[in-house]
């Protein structure tokens, strides 16, 4: 296990978590939007190109140490961001790596399984930053979520961190290919790695080799990607990395909050509290990944009934969207038997596991025996427990949640 003070250098605090990243950003003058516009024309949010958008997979991960005895590893984890060399540019993005036993120095993303793969484990990710840096590249951060068997005490621990810088030395984007980097002791601040690295050049060829074939590494795979995927990221802020997966869900918030704040709001200064349970739930789920699946397989399940014409029909796809988020996690949001949601701890993933699988399908039967989206059986059902009730959980509030 790496000793105690490699402590992890991405830790995501409420300033860089998804959830704050893909609220509204407020212009200069804080009486208009910087990115959130709409498109006179359609009516639709407006699309906007940024000096970076990307897609890219995570491959996997060689030759990273293996923990010592006395620790029961609760994860092992990817960790990354947007970063120019000085500071972190975008929200910290985290990747689950699967692990086989047999390979103990191997880890992998995106494993093969029956179903939707969580979004926690979802290796095949997309960046959008508008920084204008030439040093402009993606930090990768691995880590281990621990408990010592002797103390019970938990902690997190790096493993490494690894750099790609997204443009060459003539300052073009790099290629869509296959790229191994290095993973590096220390931080990305620090320069003994550097000399570290030279001691070993002045070593023979033949021990040259053996130590590359030592040095742990992070396979990433830069991809290109289909029209329909570049029209929905080029609707998300300005300034945001999260995993492909979840990017419809993504780019259908962004317009209904575009709807909401620059259609629906009497004049473009009013900063009322606004009725909308919608806006003001979603963006905790970039920070539940469990109920962020929940609402996922819930969407899919509605998008395979519709025909072809509802599916490009944007005002159908954002009412029948509102229909199922509120017929599905809404309710989950409101139970006082979801425990709170808690970074790798086996018996509350365990327990939230079935309390979401229990109530979506409760609620599944309910549609499919009433025929309405959630029905009001559903939520007077007297066995149904549910949390008093809040303003927050319908109100979203302009002012403290615009960045």
């Amino acid at each position: 296990m790496p000793s105690s003070n490699r402590r992890c250098l991405l830790l995501p605090g409420v300033t860089f978590r998804g959830s704050h990243y893909v609220q509204p950003q407020l212009s200069q003058s804080q009486l208009s939007f910087s990115d959130l516009f709409l498109d006179p024309k359609t009516g639709k949010v407006r699309s906007r190109q940024v000096r970076t958008c990307l897609c890219f997979s995570l491959w996997s991960c060689r030759m990273i140490p293996s923990p010592g005895v006395g620790v029961q590893v609760l994860s092992r984890h990817v960790r990354l961001c947007a970063f120019d060399g000085a500071q972190v540019l975008s929200n910290i993005h985290t990747v689950r790596a699967t692990y086989n036993s047999k390979s103990p120095k191997t880890w992998s993303f995106s494993p093969r399984m029956t179903g939707i793969l969580p979004a926690l484990l979802d290796g095949d990710c997309f960046l959008r930053c508008s920084a204008a840096s030439p040093d402009l590249g993606i930090l990768f951060e691995l880590g281990v979520t621990f408990i010592r068997n002797s103390t019970g005490e938990r902690g997190e621990l790096s493993c490494g961190w690894a750099f790609l810088k997204l443009t060459d030395q003539t300052g073009n984007p790099l290629p869509n290919r296959t790229y191994e980097l290095l993973v590096n002791g220390g931080t990305p601040h620090e320069k003994d790695v550097v000399m570290e690295e030279s001691a070993i050049r002045g070593a023979g060829v033949f021990h040259q080799m053996l130590a590359a074939r030592q040095q742990p590494r992070l396979i990433i795979k830069l991809k290109s990607s289909n029209r329909r995927t570049r029209t929905q990221l080029s609707l998300l802020p300005d300034t945001l990395l999260n995993c492909l997966s979840c990017l419809q869900l993504l780019s259908l918030y962004r317009q209904l909050l575009a709807d909401t704040l620059l259609m629906d709001r009497p004049t473009m200064q009013n900063a009322d509290l606004i009725c909308s349970p919608v806006l003001s739930t979603f963006p905790g789920l970039l920070d539940q990944p469990d109920l962020l699946d929940a609402l996922r397989t819930a969407w899919l399940e509605a998008e395979s009934s519709m025909s072809r014409a509802q599916r490009r029909d944007s005002s159908y796809l954002k009412q029948d969207f509102v229909k199922v988020y509120m017929s599905s996690v809404y309710f989950l949001l409101r139970s006082p038997s979801l425990p709170r949601y808690r970074w790798a701890d086996p018996p509350s993933e365990e327990q939230r596991a079935r309390v979401i699988y229990a109530t979506m399908d409760a609620l599944k039967h309910t549609r499919n025996t009433t025929g309405q989206s959630g029905g009001p059986e559903f939520s007077v059902d007297p066995k149904r427990e549910h949390l008093a009730f809040d303003i927050t959980e319908l109100a979203f509030d302009l002012l403290s949640v615009a960045r």
